[in-house]
């Protein structure tokens, strides 16, 4: 290009007739602010992701026939003291240690729960096990909790009596390895026994599950016994809440 077709050139773009070769660090706008390389845009990407809070799940099993204050207690003492965010009661189908157990209905097991757990955000009902059917084993519902929920932390709250039982459990290791075993302890109840599972995992799970202590206060409720009271026509009152002590009365339960 001549030098007098080039200053023609720079007079039109100064007068505006040719628009000037676009910045490629300019934004669409045509401003001045750099765009944001890929590497960038991945960092920023990976930063946000790891202010993502990882949910902390409390699995709370049982056959809840009936539920009651002991359950609740136990439920938010491993709540407030393991920081979970979620504490899921899940109802047995057919308990594997209870299977000649007459269990009331599904159901009423599973209206009680949910006059016992409502008004509490953090307690939620899981009807995983009763949509399953049949014997109710630990591992199936666990393996079936962790792939649907791949990212959060499971915590199977259990009993110090459960804890000595566990290795008797089907899959036993497989059950520790889908979630920590956090046992509850009871003022009066001695140290909880880690020895029968020890064999099951690696010393690195059996210090968590030792961290993962819980303590409540000693409360002496059981559900056989409540069931026991209501047949013979005794009181239940501040045992169970109030809501659920009317559902037994006005459905029957238990009388026989």
């Amino acid at each position: 290009m001549s030098a007098a077709c080039e200053s023609r050139r720079r007079l039109k773009r100064a007068a505006g007739f040719i628009p000037a070769v676009r910045n490629p660090t300019s934004n669409a706008d045509g401003g001045d602010e750099p765009r944001r390389s890929p590497n960038k845009h991945r960092r920023a990407k990976r930063i946000s992701e790891s202010f993502v809070k990882t949910m902390r799940i409390g699995i709370f099993g049982g056959s809840f026939n009936p539920i009651h204050f002991g359950h609740l207690l136990l439920a938010e003492a491993c709540r407030e003291q393991m920081r979970l965010d979620e504490v899921w009661f899940v109802p047995a189908a057919v308990p594997p240690h209870k299977q000649d157990q007459q269990l009331a209905p599904s159901a009423d097991r599973v209206e009680m729960l949910k006059l016992a757990i409502g008004g509490h955000e953090a307690f939620k009902l899981c009807e995983l096990e009763l949509a399953r059917g049949g014997v109710s084993y630990t591992v199936d519902t666990l393996a079936a909790i962790r792939a649907e929920q791949p990212a959060a932390e499971l915590y199977l709250l259990i009993g110090a009596d459960t804890l000595v039982d566990l290795p008797n459990w089907r899959e036993p290791a497989r059950v520790c390895d889908l979630a920590l075993p956090t046992a509850v302890c009871r003022p009066g109840s001695g140290e909880l026994n880690y020895e029968p599972i020890a064999p099951l995992v690696t010393a690195e799970r059996l210090a968590a599950m030792k961290a993962a202590r819980v303590e409540m206060p000693q409360i002496g409720l059981s559900s056989r016994e409540m069931r026991s009271r209501v047949a013979a026509g005794k009181s239940i009152r501040y045992q169970t809440p109030r809501a659920v002590e009317k559902y037994i009365e006005t459905h029957g339960l238990y009388r026989t």
